[in-house]
């Protein structure tokens, strides 16, 4: 009985979304909002500041314990 349950717990999230209208429109837009925020803005508002300002993993490394530490 218990080893059934993961198997209804998929079906029933297939069923509901398969008979959803607005639905899947809705999950599409957030979708793509994720997407969206994630990918593109990560890659303009979020640049990679240690990679640019330091040469090596020890000038990062001893970057981020003087930050933590003040």
């Amino acid at each position: 009985m218990i080893s059934r349950l993961p198997y209804k717990i998929f079906r029933f999230y297939v069923e509901g979304f398969r008979s959803m209208t607005v639905g899947k429109t809705l999950w599409m837009i957030i979708g793509i909002k994720l997407f969206i925020m994630f990918a593109i803005l990560k890659i303009f508002f979020f640049p990679n500041f240690l990679k640019t300002n330091f040469d090596n993993d020890s000038e990062r490394s001893d970057y981020i314990i003087e930050q933590f530490t003040k």
